[in-house]
């Protein structure tokens, strides 16, 4: 287990989820801090606010990141993904490694704005493969491991379950629950998405549940950390409520906040 050294003083960590491209806000979210948690999705495919930023309108244009949008928001998934089909057939590129070299330019941006020490995981929307060329020595990578942090042991658990929007890192039910189970007792436990309380995972502008974890539920009930914390529901229906003796904080949608969520002890 690496360990951050605690001292008499307070420790102070902030945290940082739904980055999805916002490396100008990213390089100040360490400031003041002992350290900084990122839990995930780096990535900006493409942005539901503002349809011209992301991978996507820079492939294909505003016009047509229009059109995905307002299939996805219907909820439209298998005219989504012919929709998007036609689109790379139209362009005559190779759909992965496009990607994939959008995603690298994204990462090196990001990863470089990390502060040391930043501790991560991985969000459904990021590509694990590609973050050991740009995780620095300041920054440690986590999925399933534990961390110690002034003195209180953190768990990290990445990725997303699976949906109907195929997003790059969801993995099966069974597998995201061994990870819960590998991380065990910790006093605070970081992960992606959120523990599946209808409250938690209801996203009240894109007016859907959200997928959360029964196992991460389970395991809150079981192990009871003193904080759970994790992201993706953007506009979620409560951003922090008690479950038992954990207190379970959404840290906000940072691509449009800019504001990391502070953690001090």
């Amino acid at each position: 287990m690496a360990s951050t050294p605690a001292g008499n003083r307070r420790t102070r960590v902030h945290v940082v989820s739904d980055v999805h491209g916002n490396a100008r806000d990213l390089a100040t979210a360490g400031d003041g801090a002992d350290a900084l948690i990122c839990l995930g999705d780096l990535v900006l495919f493409l942005d539901y606010a503002d349809h011209s930023r992301g991978i996507f309108p820079d492939l294909f244009g505003t016009e047509n990141a229009d059109r995905i949008v307002e299939l996805r928001t219907a909820r439209r998934f298998e005219e989504a993904r012919d929709f998007q089909a036609r689109l790379w057939a139209g362009i005559g590129a190779d759909r992965a490694s496009a990607i994939r070299e959008a995603v690298r330019k994204q990462y090196a941006e990001l990863f470089a704005a990390f502060p040391a020490p930043t501790y991560a995981t991985y969000g459904n929307v990021d590509m694990p493969a590609l973050w050991p060329e740009y995780a620095g020595p300041g920054t440690t990578v986590l999925d399933g491991e534990r961390v110690e942090i002034g003195g209180r042991v953190f768990g990290f658990v990445g990725g997303g379950l699976r949906t109907p929007m195929r997003t790059p890192y969801e993995i099966s039910d069974e597998e995201y629950a061994a990870k819960i189970e590998a991380v065990g007792e910790v006093d605070v436990l970081c992960t992606h998405i959120p523990p599946e309380v209808p409250e938690l995972v209801y996203d009240t502008v894109a007016r859907r549940f959200e997928r959360g974890s029964r196992a991460l539920l389970d395991a809150i009930h079981r192990t009871r950390p003193r904080y759970a914390l994790f992201g993706h529901v953007h506009q979620p229906l409560a951003r922090r409520m008690r479950v038992g003796a954990t207190e379970c904080v959404n840290v906000g949608h940072f691509a449009s906040s800019g504001r990391p969520w502070v953690l001090e002890w």
